[in-house]
């Protein structure tokens, strides 16, 4: 089975957004670039990982290799809402990070989730010693390559989008529906 690679190297916009009313959300990541659009679904404890690892990558890229960064962006940034139309490629299963020294960039890759996973998360503890095949190998991939300040930009957005859902209780930090939620530390009862 053939697997695509939808490379953006630069993308001319990438984003983080969702697609939903709050508590329904669907969170995506979305690369647009060369006449090609392509919008990839993911959970939202994806996206705010996403962004705190892009932080630490770009700060231990500072650090190793002396690249210049830009302040956290000030301004609003990029707030427009996703391109149209909004169709899912596939699902992300697995999300790599890199920084290529030579270009000075970041490289983010997300990959589809695959059967493997599936039989990981079943809880198959046991793994085959025949099988050095790289699970990841078939999977269809969404590689994008950001200066740093378009990693900055990229992480400010990832972050608005992700507080933006239902506020949490301040109880039992369980996100609020807007008819209130049964908080375990009422005993069940309506907050």
């Amino acid at each position: 089975m053939t697997h695509q690679v939808h490379a953006f190297e630069p993308p001319e916009r990438f984003v983080a957004g969702t697609v939903g009313p709050p508590g329904e959300r669907t969170f995506f990541l979305q690369a647009r670039g060369g006449g090609r659009l392509v919008s990839v679904a993911l959970e939202k404890v994806q996206v705010s990982l996403l962004a705190e690892k892009l932080e630490e990558l770009l700060s231990e890229a500072q650090r190793r290799f002396g690249v210049e960064l830009p302040e956290s962006a000030v301004s609003v940034g990029d707030n427009d809402p996703l391109d149209n139309p909004v169709d899912e490629e596939f699902r992300v299963g697995t999300l790599g990070l890199a920084f290529d020294v030579d270009s000075a960039t970041v490289v983010i890759e997300a990959i589809a989730a695959g059967e493997a996973e599936a039989e990981v998360e079943l809880g198959d503890d046991e793994t085959d010693e025949d099988d050095d095949e790289e699970p990841d190998e078939d999977l269809d991939r969404l590689r994008v390559r950001l200066t740093p300040e378009a990693t900055r930009e990229f992480i400010e957005r990832a972050r608005r989008v992700v507080n933006a859902g239902r506020p949490p209780c301040p109880l039992c930090g369980q996100p609020l529906d807007p008819a209130g939620h049964l908080c375990p530390r009422h005993n069940g009862y309506h907050r």
